[in-house]
């Protein structure tokens, strides 16, 4: 497991290490609600929400009358000169692998922050793991991959992964989301569940995504904040990018400003939702100022085309 340096200490003293209790208190917190919203969301079963004939290749065997058509291998058939077909066992157990985005601009929030939402999502989705007998695992990436827990399956192993989740201080401001598709696809050689937490407020992914979709269950959960859409009619108002650093200083007191901002943002949101449906990845979108009931509900949000 990776770590951040421990002489890292952003200046707004995020990178005190959390007192232990508190830490305790707010996993335990967390935990009860997950637990609840487990059932709310999934009815005690996620495994539903995704494609697949849940079974996993075991053998081939010569075809027999009646056997469908569709099993037929025809690579070995091809090979052995006669026909074959794949045999299939149950699939016993999934793994879920969570890829938390750990950069700047995850520190934002106009209620909530973006980290704290993906706390919370992060909970849900460890504890449906459980609940489902599966193996949940943890990535945290910024311009690098900065922690991995490998997957394993229990209660404990999900409270280990909320600790780390809350206990995470900023590494690096920046993000490269290739560069922890890439780790995944080096690192996970059976086929999983990816939950991709992000703003993606970066570049250069839709290849990683497109490569990672084709291998596994890959699901990209946007995080989002009201501010992030539309501001409130203010005055001058100084904004610094969490992840360049990059000043600048706007009139929130135009009306035409404002407008235009809200315009853009809604282009931009609607070029990505195009983006995405074009590779062909699925996309539930959260807002930091919304309940996640519902958004989250995997069989009513998700939209493969």
């Amino acid at each position: 497991m990776s770590r951040c340096p421990d002489d890292f200490r952003p200046g707004n003293g995020a990178g005190d290490l959390p007192d232990p209790r508190e830490l305790a208190s707010k996993v335990r917190k967390l935990e009860i609600r997950s637990r609840r919203l487990v059932n709310e969301l999934f009815s005690g079963e996620y495994h539903s929400s995704f494609k697949g004939r849940g079974i996993e290749f075991s053998q081939v065997r010569e075809y027999q009358y009646g056997d469908d058509v569709r099993t037929i291998d025809w690579n070995t058939s091809a090979h052995k000169n006669d026909l074959y077909v794949k045999m299939f066992t149950e699939e016993r157990e999934r793994t879920l692998i969570l890829v938390l985005d750990g950069s700047g601009s995850m520190l934002f929030g106009s209620g909530r922050l973006k980290k704290e939402l993906a706390a919370e999502v992060s909970a849900i989705l460890a504890f449906s793991a459980v609940q489902n007998n599966d193996m949940v695992g943890l990535l945290v990436f910024t311009d690098k991959v900065e922690t991995y827990i490998p997957p394993r399956k229990g209660r404990a192993h999900a409270l280990v992964i909320l600790n780390v989740i809350f206990s995470l201080r900023q590494c690096g401001r920046k993000t490269d989301i290739d560069a922890a598709l890439s780790f995944i696809r080096r690192t996970q050689k059976r086929k999983a569940i990816i939950f991709l937490l992000t703003d993606l407020l970066g570049s250069d992914y839709e290849r990683g995504m497109k490569l990672l979709n084709m291998r596994h269950e890959f699901v990209l959960i946007h995080l989002g904040d009201p501010l992030d859409c539309e501001l409130p009619l203010s005055g001058l108002l100084d904004l610094v990018d969490p992840e360049s650093g990059e000043r600048m200083t706007i009139d929130a007191g135009s009306r035409a400003f404002l407008g235009r901002y809200t315009q853009e943002r809604r282009r931009e949101r609607d070029a990505l939702q195009r983006q995405l449906s074009r590779i062909k990845v699925d996309a539930v979108f959260l807002d930091t100022g919304k309940s996640i009931i519902g958004a989250l509900n995997l069989n009513n949000s998700r939209a493969k085309n």
